[in-house]
């Protein structure tokens, strides 16, 4: 078996002809490389992509959520800028080995957990994108709800259920329906209808600054608004933990972009793409969002950060219509792709005999439900600190060992066909790489076991979980990433150096 099978020009790796794995305890159509041929994913895709993924409700409360924690908006657009450059470098750095091998991630991470083991990466990525799906579909309902209340006169004397009036759960169920039924057509529909989406939501958020602009006759005093922290003492406590839960809004990303840059052109398409639509489109959306809301203030006499309770207060039914439309499509656009597209290809890498990528979305919503999303978003505190804390943590962690395995141990040298069989370098020991495992639970612990919350703020212990490690939890994320990365670094070297194997064992070659 040659070490590279069909290696072209250098950086485009696809199976030779009879090397399709026929083992379907740890192949499907869905997980095999994506052929050379079909990866055709250009710049424009990717920069479509997270335009679409970025324009959305809850990137637009960000900011708000900051300027309640009593930052200024200069300084809550300036985390977001920060959080959003940090995280780029991990994505473009696990995204590499999707355009060179066309794999997704849950096989990428078969190379540092091992076979078996990169289900344990795999479903802690999906468990994640299924509570983000659910929270982006409430969101998406929520929004849906709010606004046909207001073309058809309001849901006043509705029966509640669950505390909630039905009409309510009816847009919830319905938004979420429309998303499983797009994303069952397939990647090739929703690279489509990502480049149309992004930017009908760019001119959608664009009409509402001006809508709002002219309403106002300019913009109100927020911007104005002096920070209720400084930048002394005060700021600092609250400036990382905020940044490192901005960075985790996309951390989740980071570890699984390879399961779109699989279909990426070249590295060129990846890098490109991505370091134009993320950290400009989530700066000029904090930006866009900040300018409207200062001009709400100006017209309403109060800020009204929540774009379609915004909207709501129009009288104008083509607005609302088109700001319906526009509610629609911006979720949408970052549900799939962010929160369904993962954990397809996660659960069917948990079981790809019996789960495809169809089976896998349709897995995900279910999941997205149960998990309740309307208690993840009740306050600031637990939806920044709390949620986007604790996950920023665990998803580094992992970060940390895929980019170490992929760049530090193997210099991105794969062996595709040893990445979906039984025995090979990939195979450690029943599948399971112990060092992976070992710098994961190491790295993890020291990254969220000093969670806390403040008295009646959150689930954790306000001494935190581990007392001495609660100075740590501000930090989660850069912890996690930097703690495993170094850890899986030295065990996987000691191992290529004194292993029975020797060098052949974890060179990801045969």
């Amino acid at each position: 078996m040659p070490d590279h099978p069909r290696d072209l020009a250098g950086d485009r790796v696809e199976l030779a002809p009879g090397e399709v794995p026929s083992d379907d305890r740890f192949a499907n159509p869905d997980l095999l490389p994506v052929p050379v041929a079909d990866r055709r994913w250009t710049t424009y895709n990717f920069t479509a992509l997270w335009v679409g993924m970025a324009h959305n409700i809850p990137s637009w409360l960000l900011a708000s959520g900051l300027v309640a924690l009593g930052m200024d908006w200069k300084q809550a657009v300036f985390t977001i800028a920060l959080a959003n450059v940090i995280v780029l470098g991990p994505m473009l750095l696990t995204g590499h080995a999707g355009p060179k091998y066309g794999i997704p991630f849950p096989v990428l991470a078969r190379a540092s957990f091992g076979v078996r083991g990169a289900n344990l990466a795999a479903l802690i990525r999906a468990a994640v994108a299924c509570a983000w799906f659910g929270i982006q579909t409430w969101i998406g309902g929520s929004g849906i709800y709010v606004l046909l209340g207001k073309i058809f006169g309001g849901w006043e004397g509705a029966a509640e259920i669950g505390g909630e009036p039905w009409p309510l759960w009816l847009c919830f169920a319905l938004f979420w329906i429309l998303e499983l039924a797009i994303i069952y057509r397939g990647m090739e529909a929703l690279r489509r209808f990502e480049n149309w989406a992004a930017p009908f939501v760019i001119v959608g958020a664009l009409a509402l600054l001006v809508w709002i602009g002219v309403k106002a006759g300019g913009f109100g005093e927020l911007l104005d608004q002096p920070s209720r922290l400084g930048w002394g003492a005060e700021f600092w406590p609250v400036f990382f933990p905020a940044l490192m839960g901005m960075i985790a809004f996309w951390s989740t990303l980071s570890l699984n972009i390879p399961d779109f840059t699989r279909f990426g052109a070249g590295q060129r398409s990846q890098i490109l793409g991505q370091t134009l639509g993320l950290p400009t489109t989530m700066t000029l959306f904090a930006l866009l969002s900040v300018f409207v809301t200062s001009g709400s203030e100006a017209v309403y006499g109060v800020a009204v950060w929540d774009p379609v309770e915004l909207v709501a207060k129009t009288d104008s039914v083509f607005g609302l219509l088109f700001a319906l439309v526009t509610v629609l499509i911006a979720t949408i656009s970052v549900n799939i792709a962010a929160n369904v597209v993962s954990p397809a290809y996660d659960l069917s890498n948990l079981a790809p005999r019996l789960i495809d990528f169809r089976r896998g979305a349709l897995i995900t919503g279910v999941v997205g439900v149960l998990i309740m999303p309307w208690k993840l978003t009740s306050t600031p505190e637990l939806y920044i600190f709390t949620w986007l804390g604790l996950v920023g943590g665990l998803l580094g962690t992992v970060a940390g060992i895929l980019i170490a395995d992929y760049w530090i141990v193997r210099r991105t040298r794969l062996s595709l066909p040893d990445l979906y069989r039984e025995g090979g370098p990939y195979w450690y020991a029943g599948g399971w790489n112990v060092r992976a495992l070992a710098a994961f639970a190491v790295g993890g612990v020291l990254a969220v076991g000093g969670s806390h919350s403040a008295p009646g703020k959150g689930p954790f212990p306000e001494e935190g979980l581990i007392p001495f490690l609660k100075p740590l939890a501000d930090y989660g994320w850069a912890v996690g990433l930097a703690t495993s990365t170094l850890l899986y670094t030295a065990l996987m070297g000691g191992a290529r150096t004194g292993s029975p194997g020797g060098r052949r064992e974890y060179d990801g070659r045969t």
